[in-house]
């Protein structure tokens, strides 16, 4: 049976049918290159005789590799998804995987900073053009909690700071409403009319944040930039594009906010992903609670 065909054919399900971002078609392939190649050394030439101990024994050889449950997990989600698309085609009479565990993931909290924290961060850029620019993206990164892909992709067009919005195209291109603070609006459209036009040199660029050689920013670029202004602020923390989106998030919860509205704005499909949010609180509360109470 030509396994590779059939992977191929899924891919490109992934791709025109559930119009996932080619990142993530991209970890599902790397995914079923390592189980074809795991049924190629077992001997394996059709899907029929696959069963779930055979499964249990690639994951087993997985994890003894030394792979994280964050990635035991999504390959198991992997395999699920990629058999039963085999049983909808009619390729394969079953899907083995269905009877597979949970495997558990090694849940770690995300970082994030404090309120003061943010604070002295957002104090951190000049008054100069590219700092302008840089204050006006961060503080719109902590104010809606968006990815990094979401803010170099927002056009000019995205933007209705009149009624305090923003559309944003998240995974899978699904669209999404994400409210943004009066005090950004004004960060935003001061910039728009003074250090975006100054540092445009292409006028089909409708990207809202633009780099000093007048292009959209990439990944890479607004990395650099957050990590340019880690190190000037003297935090003393690991500070990424994501820290806002986790810090946005934390802060909400901390303050009453209720956590499905924290998901929708965070975009996520699944509530279980924005709960983490509040394990982190719950560990403040225990933190405080022992430095504090008189009975130690």
């Amino acid at each position: 049976m030509n396994f590779e065909r059939h992977m191929d054919e899924y891919l490109l399900f992934l791709s025109v049918e559930k119009g996932l971002s080619q990142s993530s078609i991209e970890s599902y392939s790397q995914d079923l290159k390592q189980y074809l190649s795991f049924l190629e050394d077992n001997g394996v030439s059709e899907y029929n005789d696959i069963d779930t101990e055979l499964l249990i024994l690639f994951l087993k050889v997985l994890k003894e590799s030394g792979r994280s449950g964050k990635t035991l997990s999504r390959m198991q989600s992997t395999l699920r998804n990629y058999h039963q698309f085999l049983l909808n085609e009619n390729i394969t009479s079953k899907n083995p995987a269905l009877r597979l565990q949970s495997v558990k993931e090694d849940k770690k909290l995300p970082v994030y900073l404090t309120v003061e924290e943010m604070e002295t961060l957002l104090r951190t850029p000049d008054d100069s053009r590219a700092g302008s620019r840089d204050r006006a993206m961060m503080e719109l990164l902590y104010a809606s909690g968006l990815r990094v892909s979401e803010i170099i992709d927002i056009s000019m067009t995205d933007l209705n700071i009149a009624l305090g919005f923003i559309k944003v195209r998240g995974k899978g291109s699904k669209e999404r409403i994400v409210p943004m603070t009066d005090y950004v609006g004004r960060l935003l459209q001061e910039y728009m009319e003074t250090h975006r036009l100054e540092l445009l040199k292409d006028d089909h660029t409708d990207a809202l944040f633009i780099t000093n050689r007048g292009k959209g920013f990439t990944r890479q670029g607004l990395w650099k930039t957050i990590k340019k202004y880690e190190l000037l602020s003297g935090i003393g923390k690991n500070i990424t594009p994501h820290t806002f989106r986790h810090s946005f998030a934390t802060h909400l919860i901390e303050n009453g906010a209720d956590l499905r509205a924290v998901q929708e704005m965070l975009g996520h499909s699944d509530i279980s992903t924005t709960q983490i949010y509040t394990q982190i609180s719950a560990v403040k509360i225990r933190e405080m609670y022992k430095r504090f109470h008189p009975r130690k």
